[in-house]
């Protein structure tokens, strides 16, 4: 009996032991099951971080880089994908992905130092890190570096934004030239004119009324030069102003618009027996627009072709042809031309072809092209000028029929 009852207690021992077994097995199953649900539900939410990260770097406009302590760059968004486009990145030595190594500089500096950087670099065209895409010249960009985060190996990383500030340069630019051409422009005929005032103050000139009457007009061009000179600065000035007021849109005849025009240059167009024509097939054709500066392009256009073209018999064609969408207006001559080297820079301002004026030759100001561009641009139209010397010049302006 006795050994009945040990039997028993020893199979319910083995037993319970075996269902503790299973239940132990079960328990490991459903917490390895948990934690493999956890790891992945953390992997997803890791990946989902990642992808948000990187929705938003790509959502800058500038390239971001992130660079380890080995110089390698480990991350890049879109923008940098597209600035250093046809060249791998990730994985890659800044030294090798950046061709030019001032753009590497402030980034190495960083790295040494542990201190943010930020530097300016200005590049040329075949430097920049656009590469072939490149057209726009001189070109500037502004490196900021500095220290993102350690990483779980205890290694830093890098952070590196590069903004493009071309625009800004090269409006620096034009704005610092345009004081300096302005201020060598008006000082010329300043000198000339004190010049004169020192001859008119000299003993027995006033006496010599012939030859003060020359010294006066002589001054009077040169003063009517200054004001020409200041009034397209405060015209090229208030163009590009941007503010509402700079225009005023109002419907108008083109056609009344070139008679205002001719009526004001007649006496010149006379005095060099100059022909000009007015191509239109619609009379009638309407523009909206601001009158007071499509009367100025046509004038600085039809002028710029006679004083370019003083001999007798220069043929002027002003043309107009219009579309339902849009207006094509052109200004054209039959005179000595363009240089084709010229061709790219004549709408900068005071460029001007012509080098060299007599003493009583007053030269005109340089600024009447730009002011056509700036004028046409303000329309949201467009010009683009062709020359064949000899046989054609032609100024054409494509303008919407709408303004936006």
């Amino acid at each position: 009996m006795t050994e009945k009852i040990a039997i028993a207690v020893t199979l319910a021992a083995f037993i319970f032991l075996i269902l503790r077994l299973v239940r132990q097995k079960r328990s490991r199953k459903k917490y390895e099951a948990e934690v493999n649900a956890w790891k992945l539900r953390l992997e997803m939410d890791l990946s989902q971080a990642k992808e948000e990260r990187n929705r938003l770097l790509d959502a800058l406009g500038d390239a971001f880089i992130i660079v380890d302590s080995k110089e390698n760059i480990r991350f890049a968004n879109s923008a940098a994908q597209e600035l250093f486009r046809g060249r791998a990145l990730i994985g890659r030595p800044v030294r090798e992905a950046f061709l030019d190594p001032r753009l590497a500089d402030a980034l190495l500096k960083c790295l040494d130092t542990g201190k943010p950087v930020q530097s300016r670099v200005v590049l040329s065209q075949q430097t920049s890190p656009l590469g072939a895409m490149e057209n726009r010249g001189q070109n500037a960009w502004i490196i900021d570096a500095a220290p993102h985060s350690d990483t779980p190996d205890g290694n830093r990383n890098t952070r590196v934004v590069i903004r493009d500030v071309t625009a800004e340069h090269q409006l620096d630019q034009i704005r610092r030239d345009f004081v300096a051409n302005a201020s060598h422009e008006l000082r010329t005929p300043l000198a000339i004119i004190n010049g004169y005032i020192e001859n008119l103050l000299e003993d027995g000139m006033v006496e010599e009324p012939d030859m003060a009457r020359r010294f006066l007009s002589i001054m009077q061009r040169h003063t009517e030069r200054i004001s020409r000179i200041v009034e397209d600065m405060l015209v090229i000035s208030r163009l590009e102003s941007g503010e509402a007021s700079a225009i005023n849109i109002e419907p108008f005849k083109l056609r009344s618009c070139v008679n205002d025009v001719l009526e004001r240059l007649e006496s010149v167009i006379r005095n060099q027996e100059a022909i000009v024509s007015v191509d239109f097939l619609n009379d009638q054709a309407m523009i909206q627009g601001d009158r007071f500066y499509w009367t100025q392009v046509l004038f600085n256009l039809v002028e710029n072709a006679l004083k370019q073209n003083p001999h007798a018999g220069l043929k002027v064609n002003i043309g107009c042809e219009d579309t339902p969408d849009l207006i094509r207006l052109w200004v054209s001559d039959n005179g000595i031309g363009i240089p084709s080297v010229d061709l790219p820079h004549i709408f900068r301002r005071f460029y001007r072809v012509e080098k060299h004026h007599s003493q009583l030759e007053i030269k005109g100001t340089g600024l009447g092209l730009s002011i056509v561009k700036r004028a046409i641009e303000a329309h949201g139209g467009t010009i683009t000028v062709t020359s064949v010397p000899g046989r054609e010049t032609k100024f054409l302006m494509t303008i919407p029929r709408e303004r936006e």
